[in-house]
C-alpha cells in the first residue's frame, strides 16, 4: 500500500458549501508500485461537481477538490505498472478504486461496487481523502487509468470520461446499439449531445426530444439527429407513439414520464440518466400491458469506459466544449447552474492553473 509523503499539489477547492472555489495547496500520495502519476492537462466540469461543492446531496467533505473528467500526461509510473509509460496521454474518470472481489467487480462493473472509491471526496485505502482534477497533478492505480486515442483532441475528450460512458453504457447494456434501431434522447445538454453522437455512430436512428423548438436546428443540422420532437406538443408525441426501441432520458428536472413511455415500442426501454431532486411519478399500466421497462444507469465500469473511448477514437467522437481558464471556474459554475453552456466547460489546467494566491 502506498504511504503518504509530501508530494505537493495545487488546485481549486471548495472550503464550505458556499459554492465558491479558491486556491488550495495539498499533498498527493507518493507513486506506489502500481500507481501512475500524471500531469493534469484538462479537466471537464460535470454538473455533479456543482452539486458536490454546494453539498446538495449531503455527502460532501471539505476541503473538496472536484473534477472527474481528467486528461493528462504520464510523468511517472510505479515499479509494477505494465500498461503505461511516461509520456502517454491518459484519462481518469469517476472511479479510482473498488474492492475487486464483489460480483460487480467480477463483471467489470466497478461503478456498482459497494466499496467503490470515487475520484474526489472519498476515503482512499490509506484513509486519506481523494482529490479530483481541478489540480495540477494526479496519482491513480493503473487499473483505473484510461488510454486516450492519439487522434482525439485532449480538451474535447475530457468530458467523455463521465458523459461519454454514461450514455454509452446503457446503449450497450440494454442492446440498444443495433443498426436500424430507433433511439430517443431526452434533453440536449452535456449528456444528451454526446448521446446523439454515440447512438448515431452505432448506426441507429436518433430522435431528440426537447421542450424547446429552438433546439431543432442544432439537433438535426449540427449534431446529426434524424428527427426532433417537442415534448410539449401533443400532436408530435401522438404521431411518434410506439416507434422507439429505447430512450435515454438525460433530464435532471422534474418531468412527466407517461409521454415518454408512450413513445416506446412493446418491450421498449426508458433509461434514466438524469437525477431529479424530487421523485418522479411512474405510470405502471404501460409497463404491465406492453412489458415496457424503466431502468437507470450510472457511468460505467473501467472496461466499458475504455471500450467507449476506443469507439470515440474510431468515429472521432468528442464533446462540444467551451475551454476556460482556471480563474473563470466560479463564473462557469454560476453559468452551469443556469444551463448556460454549450455543452461542457473544460478547464485548461496545464496552461492556467498556477500556484498563485490571486486566483
Amino acid at each position: 500500500m502506498a504511504k503518504v509523503v509530501e508530494n505537493k499539489a495545487f488546485g481549486l477547492a471548495a472550503k464550505d458549501n458556499s459554492g465558491v472555489l479558491s486556491p488550495f495547496h495539498f499533498s498527493r500520495r507518493e507513486t506506489g508500485e502500481k500507481d501512475v502519476r500524471l500531469k493534469v492537462l484538462f479537466c471537464g466540469i460535470c454538473h455533479s461537481d456543482l452539486h458536490m461543492i454546494k453539498n446538495d446531496w449531503g455527502v460532501s467533505i471539505y476541503p473538496l477538490v472536484p473534477g472527474h473528467e481528467i486528461v493528462g500526461e504520464v510523468t511517472e509510473v510505479g515499479a509494477k505498472v505494465t500498461k503505461f509509460k511516461a509520456g502517454d496521454k491518459v484519462g481518469v474518470g469517476c472511479l479510482v478504486g473498488s474492492c475487486g472481489s464483489c460480483d460487480s467487480c467480477d463483471e467489470g462493473l466497478e461503478n456498482y461496487c459497494p466499496k467503490l472509491i470515487q475520484t474526489y471526496g472519498f476515503k482512499y485505502y490509506d484513509d486519506t481523502m481523494t482529490y479530483g482534477g481541478y489540480s495540477d497533478n494526479m496519482v491513480c492505480d493503473e487499473d483505473f487509468i484510461i488510454r486516450i486515442p492519439e487522434n482525439l483532441p485532449l480538451d474535447a475528450t475530457a468530458p467523455l470520461l463521465c458523459a461519454g460512458v454514461t450514455v454509452y453504457s446503457p446503449l450497450k447494456t440494454h442492446g440498444l446499439d443495433k443498426p436500424g434501431m430507433h433511439i430517443g434522447v431526452v434533453g440536449l445538454g452535456g449528456l444528451g449531445h454526446v448521446g446523439v453522437k454515440f447512438a448515431k455512430a452505432m448506426g441507429t436512428k436518433v430522435t431528440v426530444i426537447s421542450t424547446s423548438e429552438s433546439k431543432r436546428d442544432e439537433a438535426i443540422n449540427r449534431l446529426g439527429a434524424d428527427a426532433f420532437l417537442v415534448s410539449r406538443d401533443p400532436k408530435q408525441i401522438k404521431d411518434a407513439m410506439g416507434s422507439m426501441d429505447g430512450i435515454l432520458d438525460t433530464v435532471s428536472a422534474t418531468h412527466p414520464l407517461l409521454p415518454l413511455l408512450g413513445l416506446l415500442k412493446q418491450k421498449g426501454k426508458l433509461v434514466m440518466l438524469g437525477a431529479p431532486n424530487k421523485p418522479l411519478e411512474l405510470p405502471v399500466l404501460p409497463l404491465i400491458f406492453q412489458r415496457k421497462m424503466v431502468t437507470g444507469s450510472m457511468i460505467g465500469g473501467i472496461k466499458e469506459t475504455q471500450d467507449m473511448m476506443d469507439m470515440a477514437g474510431k468515429h472521432n467522437i468528442t464533446a462540444d466544449i467551451e475551454l476556460i481558464s482556471a480563474d473563470y471556474v466560479n463564473t462557469a459554475m454560476e453559468r452551469l447552474e443556469k444551463a448556460d453552456v454549450r455543452y461542457r466547460f473544460v478547464i485548461d489546467v496545464a496552461n492556467t492553473l498556477k500556484p498563485n494566491p490571486s486566483l
